[in-house]
């Protein structure tokens, strides 16, 4: 069974803006923090920290062992003799070890890694940005069981957290209420610098709240050899949603880009953008509603643009029909500002 890998956030914001950062961390489902614990307040995310109240206790030197706590010890890596040391106190019954590494970072902790795995104690590492967080998460494959991340912002960890795998979205069920052909248009082809599986796709629409899951091209044909790296998105003025939670034009895209990736339960990864093609092709227009929302997407006439229907079955918009039902990702309209929310902003799309 694959172990649960964790991101621990170290807030590196002012203690008056202490409060709404840590309830912002609990909606976004993080649950643990490096913090001292007195000021956690009535929060209930668990901390971790040299502190004897924390949750996780990480023992300073001749500090106690507490009972009925988890305990580890901080480690700073700076050659083969710093790790040997850290197996042996780990062999000693510390439950983690926390570990910084400085100009070195993949190979001292791919010997960590190999070396505590079998051992059963926990790896925590330290990380300053959200790239640093997922090369620690991939580190062997195995990864760390857990980063701890200095975020200065609400934006920064959800960037994180998508390296984790544990950035969600809640896919909604939409009725498609008009297709009609409107002629040439650019759409843009975005192949990724990774393989994409059957029921993962991308979120796109012609507004910002309301996006469709437009899936891959890993389904072949007769006609048409599998394409399981590419996602015909969609037309270049359509949005998609960046990792950070920023949202980007398809016409944005381009090599070393990065885009999220969704499954048909709105669990998301990221992916790097290889190449973005954008060619002229005959569109559909496509609406669907939730309720007393309305949104829509251009896409490229072709039996290999697929849109997901509940329970993962893929439709081709060229088989679309009023009525069907297609999976989403709609919310409350806001405004935004070069990608970014700006939530007392009034906007209206059509």
């Amino acid at each position: 069974m694959e172990k649960s890998k964790e991101l621990v956030i170290l807030p590196k914001v002012s203690k008056s803006h202490l409060g709404k950062f840590l309830a912002s961390l609990e909606s976004e489902g993080i649950k643990t923090v490096y913090l001292d614990p007195k000021l956690l307040g009535k929060s209930k995310l668990v901390s971790i920290y040299p502190s004897q109240s924390a949750k996780y206790v990480v023992l300073e030197k001749d500090s106690p062992k507490p009972k009925g706590k988890k305990v580890g010890k901080k480690f700073t890596v700076l050659s083969n003799t710093d790790i040997e040391k850290i197996l042996d106190e780990a062999k000693k019954g510390l439950d983690f070890v926390i570990i910084e590494v400085k100009d070195w970072k993949i190979i001292p902790l791919e010997n960590i890694i190999a070396k505590l795995h079998k051992i059963h104690t926990e790896i925590y590492a330290t990380a300053r940005s959200p790239e640093e967080v997922r090369k620690m998460f991939s580190i062997l494959e195995i990864g760390v069981d857990g980063v701890i991340f200095e975020a200065a912002s609400i934006n920064e960890a959800r960037e994180a957290l998508v390296y984790l795998g544990s950035s969600s979205f809640e896919p909604q069920e939409a009725k498609i209420i008009d297709i009609k052909e409107v002629g040439d248009g650019e759409r843009v082809c975005v192949d990724t610098a990774s393989m994409l599986h059957r029921g993962e796709g991308m979120l796109i629409g012609s507004r910002s709240n309301f996006l469709f899951l437009v899936h891959n091209e890993s389904v072949g044909s007769s006609f048409t050899s599998p394409r399981p790296f590419r996602v015909n998105a969609g037309a270049v003025h359509c949005y998609t949603i960046a990792p950070d939670g920023t949202t980007k034009y398809l016409s944005e895209l381009e090599t070393g880009s990065e885009v999220l990736i969704l499954d048909s339960k709105g669990k998301a990864r990221r992916a790097t953008v290889g190449r973005s093609k954008i060619e002229r092709r005959p569109m559909l227009m496509i609406k669907a509603q939730i309720g007393d929302e309305v949104g829509g997407i251009m896409a490229q006439d072709a039996e290999t643009i697929r849109f997901v229907k509940p329970g993962g079955h893929l439709v081709s918009v060229t088989h679309l029909k009023k009525g069907d039902i297609v999976m989403v990702h709609a919310k409350s309209a806001t405004g935004r500002h070069f990608g970014m929310e700006v939530s007392d902003e009034y906007i209206l799309e059509k």
